[in-house]
């Protein structure tokens, strides 16, 4: 209603002005009331992007749209031509997010690239600015350093990672440095050189966290903040055979944990604050005691309260759940829960610990599943949105 009209038409009609007088006040009621209603609706709104595979049926990048005090979702845009957009990273200020492009033949080079985009506040949806080579093949994952501006990538076949400066308009600029990993371990399938699997830095951006599947290390480098290289602090060993995967600190600092795509397991470790180094503590399997068949483990968080801590297991295709000992950085199982599909890689808790959002890439779903923060467990919802090849999910909120 346009308040201006409702006014000039009771400034010329002074019966019908003195006759519904309360019209107006009804009306204005009316008007706030909705807008409340609209607002409200807005503030239970939480968005996440979904980074794909797009060889098949997959287009790009999803956006969808989560209630988060029912967690439903729903798919609200797709940013197309994106090639295989497997990982994605939002910066701190939610302005840019940017993807890797899982090649391995970007420009006729072995090598694989990376892509920028702007994020519009208003409606979420991404706008290109520009794409860079990975300078190694098949990138799988992708971090930012949000103090210096720097975004850093895992090349999976090329074995190294890269980094890449930022600038004010959020576009990548050419590669600072590249550190190539070298070595093998003892799976003759797939461990015959290094595969960087992941890239992770610390709360305060001091160390960077480089997964390697192929070499069964865990390599920490410092970044020098003025040219971007890579300095190369310690490694930490893992067992023969493990296949080191993806990483996760938690809040506290202390501790990181580390799980194994190849062995099905998941090993904790204590944090030297002063150089990053990591010593271990345990190690736990991400399986039941009497499953016997193929699988392996893809993806680790912690629960934001930080008692929970969550992996991945495609083929057994369920959830592991841990609960921490925040004095001894020690786990313990307390249960499974299948994860209502095929393959589940990357699953990610909302901020506000309630939901766990499962992309299951080969049944093509994301399932929702309510989370109990005083134990833990998991139980799924029946809340499912079909998605092609969902591999990575990351909430923008």
């Amino acid at each position: 209603m346009d308040f201006f009209y409702v006014r000039l038409l009771f400034q010329k009609n002074k019966v019908l002005q003195m006759k519904i007088p309360l019209l107006v006040n009804f009306a204005l009621l009316l008007c706030f009331s909705s807008s409340n209603v609209f607002s409200n609706n807005s503030k239970n709104d939480l968005f996440i992007y979904v980074g794909t595979y797009t060889s098949e049926e997959s287009k790009g990048i999803y956006l969808l749209k989560m209630n988060k005090e029912t967690g439903k979702i729903e798919i609200q845009s797709t940013t197309g031509n994106v090639i295989n957009p497997s990982f994605l990273a939002i910066n701190k200020t939610k302005d840019f997010l940017y993807s890797v492009n899982e090649v391995s033949d970007y420009e006729n080079s072995n090598s694989g690239s990376i892509s920028s985009f702007k994020i519009d506040k208003l409606t979420k949806e991404l706008v290109f600015i520009n794409k860079k080579s990975s300078l190694g093949a098949d990138p799988c994952y992708i971090a930012i350093d949000d103090i210096n501006n720097f975004v850093l990538t895992a090349n999976y076949s090329g074995g190294n990672i890269s980094i890449h400066p930022i600038d004010e308009t959020g576009a990548l600029l050419d590669a600072a440095d590249v550190a190539q990993h070298v070595g093998s371990s003892i799976n003759l399938k797939r461990q015959t050189k290094p595969h960087a699997h992941s890239i992770y830095l610390d709360s305060k951006n001091k160390f960077a966290y480089a997964v390697d599947l192929g070499i069964d290390k865990i390599l920490v480098y410092s970044i020098n903040s003025e040219t971007g290289k890579l300095i190369l602090r310690s490694a930490a060993d893992i067992e023969p055979g493990s296949g080191p995967r993806h990483f996760v600190i938690h809040q506290n600092g202390k501790f990181a944990y580390v799980i194994n795509e190849l062995n099905n397991k998941i090993i904790s470790f204590n944090v030297d604050k002063n150089n990053g180094s990591l010593d271990l503590i345990d190690t736990y399997s991400t399986l039941p005691a009497d499953f016997n068949e193929t699988s392996y483990c893809a993806d680790i968080h912690i629960h934001p309260n930080g008692k929970f801590l969550y992996g991945s297991n495609r083929g057994h295709n369920s959830i592991a759940v841990f609960e921490i000992n925040e004095e001894t950085g020690k786990l313990t199982n307390i249960g499974f829960e299948s994860t209502q599909g095929n393959w589940p890689r990357n699953f990610v808790i909302d901020p506000d610990g309630n939901f766990m959002l499962v992309a299951n890439q080969k049944s093509n779903n994301i399932n929702v599943f309510k989370i109990n923060n005083t134990t833990g467990l998991l139980e799924f919802t029946g809340i499912s949105e079909t998605v092609p090849s969902p591999v990575c999910l990351i909430f923008y909120n």
